[in-house]
């Protein structure tokens, strides 16, 4: 193994590392704290309803802004999350009708399975964002073979569905968010009950709505993998970034 070979499975290995770190830390700052900090300090003796809502929704933000920083550009979905915090941090401040959370967490999952269907009929289709980039697939491989068999027409059929598959995992999200918010949030915004009530939410939405989103987004990964294995006729190791 020579030296730039060397580089590089420590520049990888770095790279997943960071990625699992990154995982983990959005898990904490993103989803724990926040709903400790609306829980647990929205009484009138701690930082009050208005205080703690800023401070559970800053968390999240900050991790956005710094994202923004350190790529040096901000996408779609991230920039809907951005929307997202504003829109409830609004809601609880200004004192606004409960019932537009419920409104608020199904319209963000709602606008990106619009989104991802739409971006079918541009140069930029989600679907490749989402299910195939080269940050694990090596796709240039994986367009070369296509055009040499050649197989690239079928491969765009197959993206199509793909993206039906993928926006049904958005639009089940949708559904729950909505469902979810209607069925914890019941108190007035702007209260202590409001905040620990978000809090509530913001904690059940991960086994409620993520895990059966997930499944269908791993069923749709799987999907792509399997089909692209057919028209390529590669192994699955072949198709993995190395």
């Amino acid at each position: 193994m020579n030296q730039n070979t060397e580089v590089a499975d420590n520049s990888d290995q770095a790279q997943k590392k960071s990625g699992s770190s990154r995982i983990f830390v959005d898990l904490v700052v993103c989803m724990l704290i926040p709903t400790l900090i609306l829980k647990k300090l929205s009484g009138d003796d701690m930082l009050g309803p208005n205080y703690a809502l800023i401070a559970a929704l800053s968390l999240p933000l900050l991790v956005g802004l710094w994202g923004f920083i350190s790529e040096r550009k901000i996408g779609f979905v991230p920039a809907l999350g951005f929307i997202s915090i504003l829109l409830t941090g609004s809601i609880g401040i200004l004192k606004l009708p409960k019932e537009y959370i419920a409104y608020k967490e199904a319209l963000i999952p709602g606008l990106i399975a619009i989104a991802t269907v739409v971006s079918t009929y541009t140069k930029y289709p989600l679907v490749r964002t989402f299910l195939y980039n080269d940050t694990f697939m090596d796709t240039n491989k994986v367009s070369t073979i296509l055009a040499e068999r050649p197989k690239t027409a079928e491969f765009d059929s197959m993206m199509v569905k793909a993206t039906w598959l993928l926006a049904s995992s958005f639009v089940l999200s949708s559904v729950l968010n909505f469902l979810l918010a209607k069925w914890i949030v019941v108190s007035e915004s702007g209260t202590d009950a409001f905040n620990n009530e978000l809090g509530t939410m913001n904690l059940y939405s991960y086994p409620v709505i993520v895990v059966p989103c997930m499944v269908i987004t791993m069923f749709a990964m799987f999907y792509v993998f399997s089909n692209i294995k057919k028209l390529t006729g590669l192994k699955i190791e072949e198709l993995v970034q190395q």
